[in-house]
């Protein structure tokens, strides 16, 4: 397939004259129509040529293809559902600038559109090219105020126990070998019971309910997957085969649950692998741990009294004050959606949302986010490399002195860095100060002497070690003076009034949610449910935009006319 990028077709005088009719007086056109009108060529057939090929049959012009995309999810459609409203929804073929009698294309042509999207790095395009548009008009901006926050993304695979997923795993492979190459599975797999046990989905028959049952079940599906393994490495098999993902797996799976061991006569002893707590040979640690042999990117994780199976995505928003019942100066436009693993920590995905809004050029002045984010580096960092003040709440300090508000906490004692030593409550200088790396982190640990420490007489509220002396250990300079000006910040209640403005993001990502369907993925592979999200992203900002076009805020009061506008998408 090739494509030779041209500009969109003008919008067919048949068609626009109906529209014309149709939406005339004070009826609201579709949103279709007026993203052609106001944004004309939103995406350009240059900037996903990279996507194809310059020599081949022609194929249906990509930047259009894009924006059925994104219309498709303004909507909540199948890719089906969204052929047939190319084929016979006027205010999409005018935003197509399709003739009245074009048919349109095949529902398959979605899918492979999104996979030659992923293939060659393209995911966020649609919404760099939206976001540019926007830059251009004005309705955003570097500077000012944005907002983040999380959500979990339930994968589109079904959640396996280990039994379930090491049985699953030897079914996908053999599966995958099969329709590979079949000659290969007849002559060299001639096993036993494989037929019976792996001819239907594992979660689809009742497991055993008694544990000597569920650890000879296991025994037996490791054993069929070490057979499987052992004669996919013979010499005699093709080498291909090997490579297969499916096969690649299998051989993670059995690792990540099973031990072998030399036992009596030279044969290997197989083992299930427990918690190290449990006594057994220790289970790899969540992020690294695969739950799906359909997903291999998907993870279990949890996050206070919720446990699922899938991703997490970071929504960034702009956010403006405003007076109830005002118009506000431009709409809230999200600028960043980050698609990470569910183990991820949210500290660990701000760095790159930092590093997506400055390539985009719409980094904030000050930053909203809740306490799952910052941590002294990143308040540091942040502002340094970035410009970009965090307005967040900082944890609190985790010391039993601070936690019971007895006692002298890290905060009580008097820091003097520049002739390194620090004074307790009680007047007494410490005696050693050194910096130590603890836990590949650098820290500063400073000792008071015991003589100094054992007569004090609030000793009992200062330490209870047993060396009877008080250690303090602390971040850098910079850091720690950074993290106890932002904890004392907190308290007040100018904090409390400003940080106020961060709430309006879990508004945002329930109408993702609601509206697009994000809370479970349609698809499979961390990359494609990344396309997935920067698609709902940017139609989220065209109904958006759209609402704010035709008059009406972003409000709790204006819910249900959102609502309707949603629901006219697909009309």
């Amino acid at each position: 397939m090739s494509v030779q990028p041209q500009p969109w077709p003008e919008p067919d005088p048949q068609i626009a004259a109906a529209v014309r009719v149709m939406y005339s007086g004070r009826r609201e056109a579709p949103l279709a129509v007026q993203v052609r009108d106001r944004l004309g060529e939103l995406f350009p057939d240059a900037a996903f040529a990279d996507g194809f090929g310059r020599a081949g049959k022609p194929g249906w012009s990509p930047g259009r293809l894009a924006l059925v995309t994104v219309l498709q999810k303004a909507a909540n459609l199948t890719d089906r559902q969204a052929a047939d409203e190319v084929r016979e929804n006027l205010s999409w073929k005018y935003a197509l600038g399709l003739a009245l009698k074009d048919p349109g294309f095949d529902h398959s042509v979605l899918s492979e559109f999104r996979s030659r999207v992923v293939a060659h790095g393209l995911e966020e395009r649609v919404l760099d090219l939206l976001l540019e548009r926007l830059l251009e008009l004005g309705l955003v901006e570097a500077g000012g105020n944005q907002r983040t926050d999380s959500t979990h993304i339930v994968a589109a695979v079904r959640d396996l126990n280990r039994l379930e997923l090491v049985g699953e795993s030897v079914r996908a492979a053999l599966n995958a070998l099969a329709a590979a190459c079949p000659d290969w599975v007849d002559q060299a797999l001639v096993v036993e019971d494989w037929s019976r046990r792996y001819a239907d989905r594992i979660d689809t028959w009742r497991l055993p309910s008694s544990k000597t049952k569920q650890d000879e079940l296991a025994l037996h599906y490791a054993k069929d997957g070490y057979t499987l393994l052992e004669a996919l490495y013979a010499p005699v098999s093709p080498a291909w085969l090997r490579e297969l993902p499916a096969v690649q797996t299998l051989r993670i799976v059995l690792v990540q649950n099973y031990t072998r061991t030399p036992g009596r006569g030279g044969r290997l002893r197989i083992r299930r692998r427990e918690r190290d707590e449990d006594g057994g040979d220790g289970l790899p640690p969540g992020p690294i741990r695969l739950a799906s042999p359909y997903d291999t990117d998907a993870r279990w994780s949890a996050k206070r009294d919720m446990f699922w199976n899938g991703f997490k995505l970071h929504v960034s928003q702009t956010c403006h004050p405003q007076a109830d019942g005002d118009r506000p100066a431009r709409p809230n436009i999200i600028t960043n959606v980050a698609t990470t693993a569910s183990t991820l920590p949210d500290t660990k995905a701000l760095e790159p949302i930092h590093q997506a809004l400055e390539r985009r050029r719409l980094l904030p002045n000050r930053h909203y986010l809740d306490s799952g984010y910052p941590s002294a580096e990143l308040i540091v960092g942040s502002a340094k490399a970035y410009g970009v003040a965090l307005i967040t709440p900082v944890l609190l300090d985790t010391s039993h002195q601070a936690k019971a508000q007895q006692g002298f906490a890290a905060t009580d004692f008097t820091i003097d860095w520049d002739n390194q030593q620090a004074i307790c409550p009680a007047g007494k200088t410490s005696t050693t100060w050194n910096d130590v790396i603890q836990e590949g982190v650098a820290k500063t640990v400073v000792s008071f002497a015991a003589l100094d420490c054992i007569p004090c007489p609030s000793k009992d509220q200062c330490t209870s070690a047993r060396s009877n002396r008080r250690r303090l250990s602390l971040q850098p300079r910079e850091l720690t003076e950074a993290i106890q000006t932002a904890r004392a910040h907190q308290q007040t209640d100018d904090f409390n009034r400003n940080y106020a403005l961060r709430a309006g993001v879990e508004g945002t990502i329930r109408q993702a949610t609601h509206t697009t369907g994000l809370r479970r993925a349609r698809y499979r592979g961390l990359a494609k449910i990344h396309l997935d999200h920067t698609t709902s992203a940017t139609a989220l900002n065209l109904i958006r935009i759209a609402a704010w076009w035709n008059g009406h805020p972003l409000d709790r009061a204006n819910h249900s006319h959102l609502a309707r506008l949603q629901l006219s998408l697909a009309a």
